[in-house]
């Protein structure tokens, strides 16, 4: 029936659930399991759990699972077996490593190995998309009448649909005059995942004959609206912008991709273990998440819709530069955007020199 929601919506709908702290199932041909997000699980439904039997773990990444100091049996990931007395309290420190200094010896675990972890796997990247702490409770079920009125996604689709970009579109686009320019214009783009919208601002009316000067820039709150000296976003928004206006056209693809892709409050999380004096690729791996989990396809996208096929990228980073070839935009230069560098960020910026390649 055409009412029924496709398996997109319900990957959405099970975002929308982890979030909340309610529980979904994944489902395959011989294999159900339960997946609870770690941050947003509570006493009762921990309870819940415990009462259905089996032996529920907690799957979380191989970034995290280093600090732990847990095995990796699966390559990106360990699964950390539950001991009987364990609570909300001692999961939620597993998935969250603000107190890791104070209580550094969590161990010793005893993890699982062997068997499928498709269903582990993909728990992690629903609590990702859903800008959780990617930590999941998953408890192999028997049979869904264990489980009532539980959105429930296909396992396979779930596994393929991560590595896919989710189709965008074009919702709507005006005339927006900006201080850099009064020739401007807001085109928003919708995804059909339901996740966040992204947006293209173009400068003037460049020609799609020609490589545009362009720019993917990803949201930041804190540099953009805010002004934080921590980063060096907000200056490389307007520096970019400001540019575009005075050449009389381009095109800044905003990209709402917090925090490398991971959120806003990941991000906070990441500021608050950077003040412990983890420079900011630790404190990414100490969450669970890699140096940069963002997904660049979506501006190559947008600006294959918007009929440009070759761009003069506005960047610092190669990987951009690479990324954008690899889809099929030409990079036909790129122009280095040099700006902000404060003492409260030199550290940061340096670290993305050594560690992330950053050409500054």
């Amino acid at each position: 029936m055409a009412l029924r929601p496709n398996t997109t919506e319900l990957i959405a709908r099970a975002r929308a659930d982890l979030r909340m702290g309610v529980p979904v199932v994944l489902q395959s041909a011989d294999r159900l399991a339960l997946i609870l997000a770690a941050e947003t699980l509570s006493a009762a439904r921990l309870a819940d759990v415990r009462a259905l039997g089996g032996k529920p773990v907690l799957a979380v990444t191989a970034r995290r699972a280093e600090t732990l100091k847990a095995q990796v049996y699966d390559g990106d990931l360990a699964r950390i077996v539950l001991p009987k007395d364990a609570g909300i309290s001692w999961i939620q420190a597993l998935a969250d490593p603000a107190d890791d200094l104070r209580m550094p010896m969590k161990g010793p675990f005893e993890c699982d190995r062997g068997g499928d972890v498709a269903s582990h796997r993909a728990a992690i990247n629903l609590t990702k998309a859903a800008r959780l702490l990617p930590a999941a409770l998953v408890l192999e079920l028997s049979d869904l009448s264990q489980v009532t009125d539980l959105t429930t996604v296909p396992l396979a689709e779930a596994c393929s649909g991560f590595h896919d970009t989710s189709p965008l579109h074009s919702v709507i686009s005006a005339r927006l005059p900006l201080e850099v320019s009064e020739a401007g214009r807001l085109h928003v783009f919708r995804p059909e995942d339901g996740a966040e919208e992204h947006y293209a601002v173009e400068i003037g009316q460049p020609p799609r004959d020609v490589p545009v000067l362009s720019r993917l820039h990803s949201a930041c709150f804190t540099g953009d609206l805010l002004g934080s000296l921590k980063c060096d976003c907000g200056p490389q928004l307007r520096g970019a912008l400001r540019q575009m206006g005075e050449e009389g056209a381009g095109v800044l693809l905003y990209l709402n991709q917090e925090g490398r892709g991971i959120g806003l409050a990941n991000k906070m999380r990441a500021y608050a273990l950077q003040d412990q004096g983890f420079d900011t690729v630790e404190a990414n791996h100490r969450l669970g998440f890699e140096d940069d989990e963002r997904d660049f396809r979506i501006g190559a996208e947008i600006l294959k819709t918007l009929g440009f096929l070759s761009v003069r990228l506005m960047t610092n980073n190669p990987k951009k530069v690479a990324m954008m070839e690899h889809t099929g935009i030409v990079v036909t230069e790129r122009v280095p955007l040099k700006v902000g560098e404060n003492i409260h960020n030199k550290a940061y910026l340096a670290t993305k020199a050594r560690k992330s390649g950053h050409l500054l």
